[in-house]
């Protein structure tokens, strides 16, 4: 019998009925499926034949002919994991379940990030699967909020050790006795004293690894939890029969062995609990932003002033902002004039003059004036805000190298179980047959030394480290796969204005007379382009009068277009001109004087005559060459990409010490440039700030956007610098080659741990309590050796 079921499925991209009949109809062409599409809902109906077709098969379909299915994302808190074979599990079934397109598990966040579809599923229904699996979850916690319920759980962490540490002392007394001879008093000798200090860190304190060892194998799988219930059950059980035979016979001296299980809880247990410490500090990145953030704020309604928590803060609010207070959000100013310190989020010492108009940001400082702001973003909205998520979802985020520790994290349990059994079976058949106790301990010790925990977190916690250390220097990683792209490039492209710049160009000559500079500046009041900018600041400062333009248009990577009192103006480069058939021939001399000096020349013609050339000058930014050299030491190939003419763009690379340049490209043809590059088999990362830029930063490899630009370059990038500081680009290269040296030296050395102990073990040369220290401290080194990034010199 056939398995029929009905989803609704958000369509994107839709833009007519012959969108929507055409989605429809490949659909209803599908084995097993019947479809209604609806234009104006953007919405398909659904219903297919599960055994002939999978929902994946459906969305992929409608991806294929070039529309889109509307997901949702969540983020959740995971309760329980203990070792990456939990992570690996859940992020396997996760994966497994329809309507889930896509779900990542992180260890080391103890986080789970899930792209899903809404007409299939739920964020409730997917945590009843994280549950059903044996663990908890939850929607994610605000970072304060999280860092409070950690804090907690260290506590808790910590009164378990101290309890179980307490109990196992007098344990760990008689196994110095077997070892080194020592005297003490026979009452610790005593098999039931033992088993009465045993049994409550056994099934008391260690109860949490029943209770997972229980859930996991339940749902078919295997953990940390498995490992440590076996092992230390075995050891506890046959001490408790060992401690029977001797209520028969007074006379008989028992193998007791429940200092192995103590001890080896109580280990466990300390090694959770330095991890746990550890993994804390791994995320201090965000909390020094998050304690930048303003408490409170001085707000003006009903003609009032009073103070409220910035929380209460809504768009529109009138703000009164003291010396020396932080500006509470970002807004803009309507009465007043100061500096602002802007160092927090731009990492630029000097303080920012700001007037009426101007944009201020969210907890950065106040210095030196009485300001009055308008609130425009408040809450999660904030620029602080929204650096905190980047940090966040890049420190939850998985590395492609990640992906073999978590193939290996999954087999890896059953594998080394069966390793144990068959230890024990070598041991107790050949190497010393029919002799329980050393089978016994060999067995064990495999048990508790292979615990995959450091393979788990090799990758995770490097990858934390890294993102928040540069977040701290201004650098925000928006995942973890774009920190590790980064180290294997060798071709940087660099745009020039506003990134090899500073983008805030200036009139430096003007041929024309006084009407065509009036037109000139008219018309360029209609444009947004930084050099229209400077023409009407220049116009201003000779005080021009301007005129209402009747017809505007701009021309990208040529020029503008404009109509003005019934004339015609035109203004751009030499290919506009040509096009309308000015003639230009005369000028063509001194435009080129004015380019090789590296200013930017653009023609202005009236009624088809030309009038004149005005030239534009932007200063490079102060820190671009000794940036530029830096690249170069570390063996990149540095090259200019903009649409200004060759001239002008060779003087501006000479003086940064860039040697190729590709010049005049038009705004569309960016990204081809880089594809260009890519073909020749290069590594290649777009730097840009513009609109004009955001194709070429999402086409390259790693696209890095200047802070100081736009939004629409933001967002497209796989890398932000915030400010505008260009050393922060060789940092950026640095860090992920630190971070991604530190991922190779915690997975070399799980590995290795892993290779060399279990064999050590099962020759029995491991006991099981030395094993378990091993064990605990080999989750600890990976992530000590984490924590090292923070004091690597970039």
């Amino acid at each position: 019998m056939s398995k029929v079921k009905q989803v609704t499925l958000g369509v994107t991209g839709m833009t007519c009925a012959a969108c929507s009949n055409r989605v429809e109809k490949v659909l209803n062409k599908m084995d097993g499926v019947e479809a209604q599409v609806n234009l104006t809902t953007e919405k398909a109906t659904v219903q297919f034949d599960a055994d002939k077709v999978t929902l994946n098969d459906i969305a992929e379909k409608i991806e294929h002919i070039g529309y889109g299915v509307l997901t949702e994302k969540v983020e959740l808190d995971v309760f329980g994991m203990t070792c990456a074979a939990c992570s690996s599990r859940i992020e396997r079934v996760l994966n497994k379940q329809e309507g889930v397109k896509v779900a990542s598990v992180n260890l080391a966040t103890e986080s789970a990030a899930i792209e899903y579809n809404p007409g299939l599923l739920d964020m409730e229904q997917i945590i009843k699967k994280i549950q059903s699996l044996g663990y908890d979850a939850k929607r994610k916690a605000e970072s304060e909020e999280k860092q409070s319920q950690k804090e907690q759980q260290v506590q808790k962490m910590k009164r378990k050790l101290i309890l179980s540490a307490v109990l196992s002392f007098p344990l760990l007394l008689t196994m110095l006795v077997h070892l080194f001879g020592m005297t003490i008093p026979d009452i610790f000798m005593n098999p039931w004293f033992q088993f009465a200090l045993a049994t409550p860190v056994q099934f008391v304190i260690g109860w949490q690894f029943y209770v997972g060892a229980y859930k996991n194998l339940r749902n078919g799988g295997a953990n940390m939890d498995v490992l440590v219930a076996l092992g230390t059950s075995a050891a506890y059980f046959y001490s408790v029969y060992e401690g029977i035979k001797t209520a028969g016979n007074p006379n008989y001296e028992p193998h007791l062995y429940f200092e192995t299980s103590a001890v080896l809880i109580t280990l466990i247990l300390f090694g959770k609990y330095l991890e746990t410490r550890a993994k804390s500090q791994t995320t201090n990145a965000i909390s020094k932003l998050l304690h930048l953030q303003a408490k409170e704020a001085r707000v003006i309604r009903n003609g009032e002033e009073k103070m409220i928590p910035v929380e209460e803060v809504v768009v529109g609010d009138r703000l009164l902002v003291k010396p020396g207070e932080k500006i509470p959000v970002d807004g803009i100013i309507i009465k007043g004039r100061t500096a602002v310190d802007e160092s927090m989020l731009t990492g630029e010492s000097i303080p920012v003059e700001k007037g009426q108009d101007d944009a201020v940001i969210g907890s950065t400082l106040n210095k030196n004036g009485l300001i009055e702001m308008e609130a425009t973003k408040v809450g999660k909205d904030t620029a602080l805000a929204s650096i905190v998520k980047v940090v966040e979802d890049a420190q939850g985020s998985k590395a492609p190298i990640q992906r073999l520790a978590d193939v290996i994290s999954g087999y890896f349990v059953p594998i080394v179980v069966g390793i144990s059994i068959v230890t024990f079976l070598i041991w107790i058949i050949f190497v010393q047959p029919g002799q329980l106790e050393p089978a016994l301990i060999a067995a064990i010790a495999v048990l508790v030394i292979a615990c995959p925990c450091a393979l788990g977190l090799a990758t995770p916690t490097s990858i934390m480290v890294g993102t928040g250390r540069a977040a701290e220097n201004g650098i925000l990683f928006k995942g973890g796969e774009h920190l590790e792209r980064t180290h294997a490039l060798d071709t940087i492209v660099l745009d020039k204005t506003g990134t090899i710049t500073k983008g805030q160009p200036e009139v430096t000559d003007f041929t024309g007379d006084k009407e065509a500079l009036q037109l000139l500046a008219s018309a360029e009041k209609g444009s947004e382009h930084p050099l229209a900018e400077a023409v009407v600041a220049y116009a201003t400062e000779k005080g021009i009068d301007f005129l209402e333009a009747d017809r505007f248009r701009a021309i990208p990577g040529h020029g503008i277009e404009a109509e003005i009192s019934g004339k015609s103006i035109l203004v751009g480069n030499r290919k506009l001109m040509n096009e309308y058939d000015i003639e230009i021939a005369d000028a063509e001399k001194q435009a080129e004087n004015l380019e090789t000096a590296g200013k930017t020349a653009m023609f202005v013609a009236v009624d088809g005559t030309f009038r004149g050339i005005v030239a534009v000058a932007d200063t490079v930014k102060e820190t671009a060459a000794e940036a530029i050299r830096q690249l170069k030491e570390q063996g990149l190939e540095v090259i200019m990409l903009t649409g200004d003419n060759e001239r002008t763009a060779k003087a501006i690379a000479k003086q940064v010490g860039i040697g190729q340049v590709i010049a005049q490209v038009l705004p569309e043809e960016k990204a081809d440039k880089v594809k260009e590059l890519q073909l020749q088999g290069k590594k290649v990362a777009m730097v840009g700030d513009g609109i004009n830029d955001a194709p070429a930063l999402a086409v390259a490899d790693i696209g890095i956007a200047i802070g100081t630009g736009t939004e629409v370059a933001i967002e497209a990038a796989d890398v932000t610098i915030l400010g505008g500081e260009l050393l922060l680009i060789p940092k950026a290269i640095n860090i992920s080659h630190a971070t991604m040296k530190n991922i190779r030296q915690n997975l070399f050395w799980a590995f290795g741990y892993n290779t060399a102990g279990i064999p050590i073990a099962a020759f029995g040369f491991l006991a099981p309590w030395i094993a378990g220290a091993a064990m605990a401290l080999s989750s600890v080194s990976v992530v000590t050796n984490s924590l090292r990034l923070k004091r690597v010199k970039i």
